[in-house]
This record gives structure tokens, sequence and C-alpha cells, in this order.
């Protein structure tokens, strides 16, 4: 048997609970040394893994944004994507308690972005939720009830609110600004050399459908999955993949042209 490194894991070969296969790691894009043993696992969706090959494949999931674990392998010619459990992730990657613990607060942090917008009232510094995303003027029922002298801040400033509302670009406040809205405007540009006839467009966008702000890694075609809302679009022209796709293609400009720089925040409707 292979000499086992001190960190690395290994299935126990007499756990009775998991399928043990005879075939390569289908989430291992490179062949195994001569010699390996390593024993590998299959998957509920019925690919092969080894606790390494799905550690590394889970936590890079979570490092971009994902809340939920898909199959990155193929299934007849096309892309697997079957959703595993967090379980079933934990179970097989063998992940140890201080993994455990990284993969479980990265979770409930993206959850809680994905379905909640969350900030600490400023006058009681309870966390509260805001339900009308299209209103910075917000009225902490906490302090309402306390008979706190004010109850209204600006989500975007954390001031007391001043100004007539509602209102989702800003209160009369001094200095109130939408900070990602600024860094949209501000930010860089780059080319993405695989796109043709595509010519240098802002390095940041806010997601059409929630307003989630995203990079482009440069390489590849031209559209991008958002991790929070799950919805694919261009990032050169923000049509959804599917309107852009019906008068172009993954690799080819867009027949609207690179969208300027955005200059409100999408709106995320989650009803």
């Amino acid at each position: 048997m292979s000499e086992q490194h001190p960190g690395e894991k290994r299935y126990d070969p007499g756990d009775t609970t998991l399928k043990f296969v005879n075939r390569p790691d289908d989430l291992d894009a490179f062949p195994p040394e001569d010699g390996d043993e390593s024993l590998r696992a299959e998957m509920s969706c019925g690919h092969a893994v080894t606790p390494q090959s799905l550690t590394g494949w889970t936590r890079s999931l979570l490092d971009q944004g994902q809340c939920t674990f898909k199959c990155p392998a193929s299934k007849g010619g096309e892309l697997c994507d079957a959703e595993w459990s967090y379980t079933e992730v934990r179970r097989l990657a063998v992940l140890t308690p201080e993994e455990m613990q990284q993969f479980e607060e990265k979770l409930a942090r993206l959850a809680a972005a994905k379905f909640c917008d969350f900030k600490a009232c400023p006058g009681c510094e309870t966390y509260v939720e805001r339900e009308e995303l299209d209103n910075l003027c917000f009225t902490c029922t906490i302090c309402k009830e306390s008979k706190k002298p004010s109850t209204q801040f600006c989500w975007q400033c954390l001031k007391p609110w001043k100004g007539g509302a509602p209102r989702s670009d800003r209160c009369d406040n001094d200095g109130c600004v939408n900070q990602e809205l600024e860094l949209l405007k501000g930010c860089g540009t780059i080319t993405l050399s695989q796109v043709e006839g595509v010519g240098p467009c802002p390095s940041i966008r806010a997601c059409p459908t929630c307003g989630q702000k995203l990079e482009h890694d440069k390489s590849g075609c031209k559209n991008i999955l958002c991790p929070r809302c799950q919805v694919e679009f261009c990032f050169v022209c923000l049509k959804s993949t599917r309107k852009c796709l019906e008068t172009s293609s993954y690799f080819i400009a867009c027949s609207r042209g690179i969208a300027p720089r955005q200059t409100a925040m999408p709106t995320w409707n989650r009803r």
C-alpha cells in the first residue's frame, strides 16, 4: 500500500456505509500517479470521488460564493450538475472538525446574504431585516415600542432619516451615497480576450436580477452566473444569457454592444 502523507485524507476501507468503486476520480482532472491505491467512493449521482478532491471542489464553490454543492463531472457527454446535500459532502469529504466549522460558517453567511438584508439599528443595536428593498427609510419596531425619539433611520448612511419617503436613492443627510453604486461608476475596465469583437468593458457589474456585485475572471465566454440569485447573464450587454444568445453567441460580441456603467442598483424582488 502506498504511504499516506501526514494530513492526507483516506476512506476507512471497513466503512460499510460507503460504496467503494474501482475507477478513476471523476473530480480529478489529472490521472493518479502509478501505484496510487486511494479508495474512491461513489456519490449519490454515481460519480467517483476521493476525500481530497471532494473537499477541494466544494471549498472552491464556497470561495466563489456558492451555497449549493453541484457535481462538475460529465454524464453522457453533458454536465452532471446534480446537487449534493451538505450532509453527503461532509461525510464523503471526511471533513475535519475545523473544516466543518469553516464550511458551516460560510454556508450560514452565504444563506443570510442570499435571502436576507440585515443591519444593526443605530438606535438599539438590534439586528433588523429590511423587507422593502426599494425604500431606504426604515422604521425600527423595537425602537418604536421603546418610545425612543428617533425610530426611523436611513438604511444607507445609518443616520436618522431626513426628507420625504419612500425613497430608494438616498436620504437628505449630507454624505448619504450608495458606496456600491460609486464603485460601479468608478471601477476600471477589462478585456475579454476570448470573446471576438468586444472592447474594454467595466470590470465590475451589478447582477441585473439581484444587484450582487460581480467581477469576470477574464477567461472563457462573456456570460457569468450570479452566485446569489443563480441567474446567468451577459457581462457585456447585461441581458440575460437567454436573451443575449437570441442575437449573439457565447464568444461573439453582443448585438446590443457594451452596456454603459450602471447608474442605478437593481432591486431584487424575491417574492
